[in-house]
């Protein structure tokens, strides 16, 4: 399975242009991919910088042979009585089993601006490595205080997901409603721009070890540092542009279930293009 994922900025690049197929072409450039994960998704905000318009429309007609998921984190009507959603997409041409949208904690932090935040999840069915479970994310970037609070709530979304494969709920024979069984499963890639570096504690929040089910113990695993050690993260953010920063960061990262990071054959940023503010990451499990 080849996934990309990519922080957009609207699909709006450091020349002030938004353009989803430009997106798209620069993701096919890393991988032909069977997922692809994205943030900053706009829909209903014309007034934004490069006035985007309704990105996972367009996206779907980019796409075509993709199923395509939109998990909104800002949803709200203006004072014009018009909708606006901002979030995170989740495209695939895999077999689809189950999709979630979960919201994310957002704790009071007065000092510090900042917006809603959420998780998309949707379960694949891959051929050779069956079900798996992607997630993907958009951290605060502003407060610490809910970014650390975020990165828990995604580990325990983990966690509970664990949980359910290995102590699945009482079937209900013959159930043809909301109850009938569901697949789970403990194979999961939780990816997307966490606004954190390596060294930040919600990092080693995400990285720390948990217990699903008394007895058993998991943790999940960075998937760059599953391909290369020690060695510094390629840089994700601040790259061409400064605004935020004198010097580039990896903040975006791909995290991998135990049972995943052994399949784990390739991890590549693309460190070249301009087409959003961040760089695209890509992997391969086989």
């Amino acid at each position: 399975m080849k996934l990309v994922t990519w922080n957009t900025q609207w699909c709006r690049g450091l020349d002030g242009i938004v353009n989803p197929e430009r997106i798209v072409e620069g993701a096919r450039a890393m991988a032909d991919f069977d997922v692809l994960c994205l943030q900053e998704i706009a829909q209903g905000f014309d007034d934004m910088p490069g006035h985007p318009g309704d990105q996972p429309m367009q996206l779907q007609g980019l796409l075509p042979g993709f199923a395509v998921f939109f998990g909104a984190a800002v949803d709200e009507i203006d004072a014009h009585g018009k909708r606006q959603r901002f979030g995170n997409l989740i495209a695939t041409r895999l077999p689809v089993a189950r999709i979630q949208h979960h919201a994310l904690p957002w704790p009071a932090d007065p000092d510090q601006p900042s917006m809603p935040r959420m998780c998309t999840s949707v379960t694949v069915i891959d051929p050779d490595l069956g079900a798996i479970r992607v997630m993907t994310t958009h951290l605060e970037y502003y407060s610490s205080t809910q970014r650390m609070a975020q990165a828990v709530a995604l580990r325990e979304l983990h966690a509970q997901a664990c949980a359910q494969t290995l102590a699945p709920p009482r079937r209900e024979e013959g159930d043809a409603g909301p109850f009938q069984a569901k697949l789970h499963t403990e194979q999961a890639v939780i990816c997307g721009d966490f606004n954190m570096a390596p060294t930040d504690p919600a990092y080693a929040e995400m990285v720390e070890g948990f217990e699903p089910i008394a007895g058993t113990r998991r943790h999940l695993q960075d998937a760059w540092r599953v391909a290369h050690g020690d060695a510094p993260h390629a840089p994700t953010f601040r790259l061409f542009d400064r605004r935020y920063g004198p010097d580039p960061v990896a903040c975006d990262f791909v995290f991998l279930s135990e049972a995943l990071a052994p399949r784990l054959r390739r991890i590549e940023v693309d460190g070249n293009t301009q087409v959003s503010d961040h760089q695209p990451v890509a992997i391969e499990l086989a």
